[in-house]
């Protein structure tokens, strides 16, 4: 029997910690701040990308690569960009034993790298639109590090498009956001937020940013995915020009949009209890593990035969695992499984084949609860109906959570209250002040501005200023 997990209301963040090593997703490198994805995590990981990467071709994107190292005199070039990520930056100064003219950056994003080449690529207004993604790894130099949600090296998805006019890059720029939206809803099961980024809050160089914001299972907001409306500034800053059907030159308007590992942490947050992680099964590496029981070798063949009959059954829809490891008890099984967050488990011994007949044990509904008998021959439908299930209920739970734990206050005190405890909604001026002073006080900052918004006008919750929009405050990893 594995030791027991940290429960979540005792300690919410080593409880994480301990379901990730547990579980087997990552550790800890020997590099400071940096993690090792194991192969049951970057299955997951790997689940992750093939969801996205199917929806980034189906809006008629291409994958590509760029290079790891980014000129020093690169990034310097677009002046809020360095002022953003300057101090996140690993830089290269020597290479061969030798010191380096331009010092090399180790990619904290590829925004100027993609510009230059961009520059070289695009001349006429027939090469446009360009839609680039690469999958990658990042550098950013963090001080304080966690597995998934913020390491000095991570991996990602990066999307950057070259359009003709500043309404085509707009486009981009949500329709990326509705990409990502409905990937989180639909696979990871996690009802997001989507919306604009204060200014504040906006990507260094950006003329506007968007994000999806999810809330976790301590009420503290995740940032799950963002998308950039770069306007024309890394164009002119790299001089990515094309000529237009008149013959003029015009400067081209450029987005990107990013997916991180940090995913994988929010559908650890969103969907796990206190036995550990309990994962969406379009994503799960294992969507159904089967345990046989038996006590004596007879009785062992007899259920292997069985079992056998149920994987043909299941045939290549469903990701199956049997696990016959004869070292281990089917009860130390029923515990690992559960920790590793298999959505369904299958029971099947002597006596269930006598009444030709499995057992069905639920992830998502602990205890006798979650368990049904299910006859043999219907147990190809009943796997398919009880994963799609499922699926919708960590949906709908994971809804009714946030929904549950999210505030509308009428005055500041009742706003400083709800802010700390989950999501507060409220009416905002737009002013960096009134951002500040609820930094100061509660340690927390405007998620978004919903991109559903109720329309009309109310008083700023801050200052009592008039505000157009309603914004999402909370505490935030």
């Amino acid at each position: 029997m594995r030791d027991k997990i940290t429960a979540r209301s005792e300690d919410y963040s080593e409880w994480y910690t301990e379901v990730i090593r547990k579980a087997e997703l990552a550790d800890y490198a020997p590099v400071r701040g940096c993690m090792v994805i194991r192969p049951y995590g970057y299955e997951l990981w790997e689940n992750v990308k093939a969801g996205l990467d199917r929806r980034f071709k189906e809006t008629g994107h291409e994958n590509a690569y760029f290079p790891l190292f980014v000129p020093m005199s690169f990034i310097e070039k677009e002046a809020q960009h360095v002022e953003g990520f300057a101090p996140e930056l690993a830089v290269v100064t020597h290479g061969g034993g030798k010191e380096l003219e331009d010092p090399l950056v180790v990619r904290p994003t590829s925004e100027t790298v993609i510009g230059y080449m961009y520059s070289q690529w695009i001349q006429s207004y027939r090469d446009l639109p360009v839609l680039i993604n690469q999958w990658a790894n990042v550098v950013r130099w963090e001080l304080r590090t966690r597995l998934f949600l913020r390491t000095m090296e991570f991996l990602w998805q990066e999307g950057h498009t070259a359009h003709a006019t500043a309404e085509e890059a707009q486009e981009e720029t949500l329709r990326m956001l509705e990409v990502y939206t409905d990937f989180a809803v639909n696979d990871a099961a996690i009802p997001v937020i989507p919306g604009r980024k204060s200014d504040s809050e906006k990507f260094p160089g950006a003329d506007a940013s968007y994000s999806i914001e999810a809330m976790m299972g301590d009420c503290r907001a995740l940032q799950s995915g963002t998308s950039h409306n770069l306007g024309q500034n890394f164009a002119k800053a790299f001089d990515i020009q094309y000529q237009d059907a008149n013959g003029t030159q015009q400067h081209c308007w450029t987005t990107s949009w990013g997916v991180s590992t940090r995913m994988v942490g929010a559908i650890i947050m969103t969907h796990g209890d206190d036995q550990g992680l309990v994962l969406p099964p379009r994503l799960a590496p294992t969507q159904v593990v089967v345990v046989p029981i038996y006590r004596k070798d007879d009785e062992r063949s007899t259920v292997m035969e069985a079992i056998e009959k149920i994987e043909a059954m299941l045939g290549q829809a469903v990701r199956v695992k049997v696990d016959a490891r004869d070292e281990y008890s089917p009860g130390w099984k029923f515990n690992e499984w559960e920790l590793k967050g298999v959505p369904l488990r299958i029971e099947i011994g002597p006596r269930d084949i006598a009444k030709d007949q499995v057992v069905l044990a639920r992830r998502d509904v602990p205890g006798r609860d979650g368990k049904s008998f299910v006859p043999l021959e219907e147990v190809a439908d009943m796997v398919s109906d009880t994963l799609k299930d499922i699926q919708n209920n960590l949906l709908t739970r994971a809804t009714e959570f946030r929904d549950a734990n999210t505030s509308e206050p009428s005055d500041y005190d009742s706003f400083r209250e709800a802010a700390t405890q989950g999501f507060a909604r409220a009416w905002w001026c737009g002013a960096i002040a009134c951002e500040d002073k609820v930094k100061d006080d509660i340690k927390a900052t405007t998620r978004c501005i919903p991109s559903d918004q109720p329309g009309g006008s109310g008083a700023c919750i801050v200052c009592g200023d008039p505000a157009e929009e309603i914004a999402i405050f909370a505490r935030a990893y």
